[in-house]
């Protein structure tokens, strides 16, 4: 499917926002969770394909990267993808209004502001998790995107900061931005620690607090709250959606794909969910257009490492979509290779 193309500023093309594209999902019940270095467009299209209906996030693209970057190469991705959000990072209204406007040109379902990354690099730049600090300059960024877009602007935060557990915290950081017009709270269950812990502890020591989260949605219950943190099996993620109004997964997407197909069977058993086959088959030929275009395969099948974890032969795949050498032919046709020598080991 071709973009048609409306110019925007710095002479970059981007595709219509128009009624033409396809209708967004009005559900946040299944996402999947902005990932820096891993939610790119080749993993959006995959998770695609195991879950219909998810609701897909870029990685944190920042202000700076598109207004001074290559905005297509940043912005571009497959229609199948949608319903897909943009992330974006930063704290000036004005520039993530900017920002927020070529996101909707570009056809992006939502736009979410990061307000949870715990990152150096976020807080040398003041945005991210350290934004928490400070709710009324965020309800002025919320208000700028809202007033520049029609689509939803959304956002995903902690529960804290550094070692500060008091619920009155986040209470009073969503209540700001409620009256700023802000509907969709994506909740990362723990703090943020922003000095003396890595994104990986981060992701893992603070401890988790559901019951705060769920406080929110007694608190705001007109608002969106979906939950995210420490959520890596489908049995758990549906408990979890009897009180919330939806759970976002993270890593556990990544490594073990498969974990989407089956919380997408709990959560809607009439969903038609293609056959692994099916799924190979169709990133195959996607695989292969993206080669066309001169993106190395290496890159694109990087998300399908984990997708077979648990399965007779699942080292053999690994080690076939890993194997430089084969890698280097940049022939598409490796995936479905891969997968009948899988099957063979499967017998």
């Amino acid at each position: 499917m071709q973009h048609q193309a409306i110019p925007t500023q710095g002479g970059a093309q981007a595709p219509a926002s128009s009624a033409a594209r396809p209708a967004a999902a009005a559900s946040w019940r299944l996402c999947v969770a902005p990932m820096i270095d891993v939610t790119d467009r080749h993993c959006r299209y995959f998770h695609r394909l195991l879950a219909p209906g998810a609701r897909l996030y870029t990685e944190m693209i920042t202000t700076g990267a598109l207004l001074h970057g290559d905005v297509a190469r940043h912005l571009d991705f497959d229609p199948a993808e949608q319903p897909v959000a943009l992330q974006l990072g930063g704290s000036e209204p004005e520039l993530l209004a900017h920002c927020a406007r070529l996101g909707e040109q570009w056809g992006y379902d939502e736009i979410n502001l990061n307000c949870g990354c715990p990152s150096e690099r976020v807080q040398r730049g003041a945005f991210g998790a350290c934004l928490m600090a400070e709710p009324r300059l965020v309800a002025d960024c919320v208000k700028a995107m809202q007033d520049s877009v029609s689509v939803p602007v959304t956002v995903k935060h902690r529960l804290g900061l550094d070692y500060d557990e008091s619920y009155g915290f986040v209470r009073d950081f969503v209540g700001t931005l409620y009256t700023a017009g802000c509907r969709v709270f994506i909740a990362h269950a723990r703090n943020a620690v922003l000095k003396g812990l890595s994104p990986k502890d981060n992701r893992e020591k603070p401890p988790l607090r559901y019951a705060d989260a769920l406080q929110l949605k007694r608190d705001f219950p007109d608002c969106r709250i979906v939950l995210n943190g420490g959520i890596t099996e489908a049995p758990q993620a549906q408990a979890l959606l009897r009180d919330f109004d939806g759970v976002m997964l993270g890593r556990a997407a990544w490594h073990d794909p498969a974990v989407l197909t089956s919380l997408t069977r709990l959560i809607d058993p009439a969903a038609p969910l293609p056959e692994p086959g099916q799924v190979v088959h169709a990133f195959s030929a996607y695989a292969a257009r993206e080669v066309a275009r001169g993106v190395p395969l290496r890159i694109v099948v990087r998300p399908l490492l984990g997708w077979v974890n648990g399965r007779s032969g699942a080292r053999h795949w690994r080690r076939t979509l890993s194997d430089p050498r084969l890698l280097d032919g940049n022939d598409a046709q490796l995936i479905e290779r891969a997968w009948s020598e899988l099957l063979l080991h499967s017998a």
